[in-house]
Parts: C-alpha cells; sequence; structure tokens
C-alpha cells in the first residue's frame, strides 16, 4: 500500500504553461483525505517552488535542485548540499566547451552571464523571479547546481556524459529536461530523496511512489515500490517505470493518482 507519492514538478505536476490545472490539486487533496503523504522534489530553486505549497497544502520538506537543498515549506533549511568548492571552476569550463550556456544557483540566487540566453526567459517564467547578470563566475562558491543549456539535445547529452567521466561520484550530472544538463552534489538526486523521505517519516521504500517524465526522474524510480512514467516521457524514461500515465497536458499526473494509487488506499 502506497503511505507517500514523491512527484516530479515541470513535465508533470503542471502543465507546458507551467500552471497547476484544477484536476491536479483535487487529485492531491484526494491523497490528503486518504492518507497519503506528497512531496515534490524538482531542479528548481526552493523559490521556484513556493506558489505550490498553498494550493497543494504541502506539509512535507521540498526538494530543491534535485535535493541538493530541502527545505521546509515555509523555505526554511533543512539540508544543503554543494558542488566542491574545486570543482565549480573546471565543471563550468567543461560544459562551456560544448558550446552550451552555463547558469549557476547559489542559495536564493539565479546567476547567468547572457540574460538573452537561450531558455532564460522561460526559466525566468517557470520560478517566477528574474536572474542575477554577473560578468564572470569566478570566485563563485557555496553553489548549489550548475546547469548546462542548449537547444541543441545531442550536445547536451555529449555533455552530460562527458561530465558523469570527469568527475566520476564527486558529482551527479543528468539531463533534468533534454535542453538541462544538471550538476549537484554526488547525494543531490532524486533517488536520495526517496531515502531522505523514507527515513523522515519511518516509510519503507517499497510504500512510495514517484512520478516524472525526465532522465534525472529515472534515480527515484529505482527505489521506490511503486513508479509512474508521464505519457510526454522519453521511451527510456517510460521503460524505467512501473506504469505509464497520459502527458502532463492530459492530466496525467492527476489520471495516475486516479488509476494507480488511490484504489489501492480503497
Amino acid at each position: 500500500m502506497i503511505r507517500l507519492l514523491l512527484s516530479d514538478v515541470d513535465g508533470t505536476l503542471v502543465n507546458k504553461e507551467k500552471d497547476l490545472t484544477p484536476r491536479t490539486i483535487a487529485a492531491v487533496r484526494d491523497l490528503h483525505d486518504a492518507g497519503v503523504l506528497f512531496a515534490v522534489t524538482s531542479g528548481r530553486p526552493p523559490r521556484g517552488m513556493s506558489m505550490l505549497v498553498e494550493p497543494l497544502a504541502l506539509s512535507t520538506p521540498i526538494a530543491a535542485f534535485n535535493g541538493g537543498l530541502v527545505v521546509e515549506p515555509d523555505l526554511d533549511v533543512v539540508e544543503e548540499r554543494v558542488v566542491r568548492r574545486d570543482l565549480v571552476a573546471p565543471t563550468i569550463e567543461l560544459i562551456e566547451s560544448f558550446e552550451l550556456s552555463v547558469w549557476v544557483y547559489r542559495g536564493a540566487d539565479w546567476l547567468v552571464l547572457d540574460p538573452d540566453g537561450p531558455h532564460v526567459d522561460r526559466e525566468a517564467h517557470t520560478v517566477r523571479f528574474e536572474p542575477t547578470v554577473v560578468a564572470s563566475f569566478e570566485g563563485v562558491d557555496e553553489v548549489a547546481k550548475i546547469v548546462g543549456v542548449s537547444d541543441d539535445y545531442a550536445t547536451v547529452a555529449a555533455a552530460a556524459n562527458a561530465v558523469r567521466e570527469k568527475l566520476g561520484d564527486d558529482a551527479s550530472a543528468s539531463r533534468s529536461q533534454p535542453y538541462y544538463l544538471d550538476v549537484t552534489h554526488p547525494d543531490a538526486n532524486k533517488g536520495y530523496v526517496v531515502r531522505f523521505l523514507s527515513e523522515r517519516y519511518g516509510i519503507p521504500p517499497a510504500e512510495i511512489a514517484t512520478m516524472g517524465d525526465g532522465p534525472n526522474d529515472v534515480l527515484m524510480f529505482a527505489p521506490s515500490g511503486l513508479s509512474i512514467a508521464m505519457g510526454n516521457a522519453d521511451p527510456e524514461v517510460q521503460r524505467a517505470a512501473t506504469h505509464v500515465t497520459a502527458t502532463n497536458d492530459q492530466d496525467g499526473f492527476a489520471d495516475a493518482v486516479e488509476r494507480f494509487i488511490l484504489p489501492e488506499r480503497s
């Protein structure tokens, strides 16, 4: 029996316009009524998920930066894991060698070199705040996440492989979207978030369900007892899941809750 659902946000919980639909809000309310805890995790910064707290009545910790920064719903910090300081500059240099734009997240700050770069406007709309433009990333520390951005999906995948090969176990590198490469602390991944919530609430991973659409969501599928991929997910993500639901523009989140989680509770 599922006692907790952990969901990705973009491409999963919200639609393409980055909005919560009435069915999604109702589905989370039904989870609460059925005694199922609901939690969210995302590559977004904490401020970029604060708008979810009230409509979804969130009471569980929010895992931002793929688990690099865990905060309470009021944004008080629970845990923080940052990229090792000596790895920041060489990681940025490696990502830039693939001609990807680079963003850096540090605490509440989102730092960019080019405010007109790819997907900056999209990200600002998503997280609902503007980036801070800097002349360089030299000397920046306490970095929660480094992001490489490009609409050349094959190059983003190649850059991800290169970062993983160079950094090994010293960092986590995964694609949160086909156009985003996220580099975080090695324990800052969504598989860690499942373990964190399991320990926090005393719920075995077998009684935790996970839902997502991106390659980085596969890391939380593996330890959970029930995993659900969105209909808009890539085929390899869908193959890694227990079930596949409809797309995020077809209320796939609500559909999955109604089909795969609530019937078990009843």
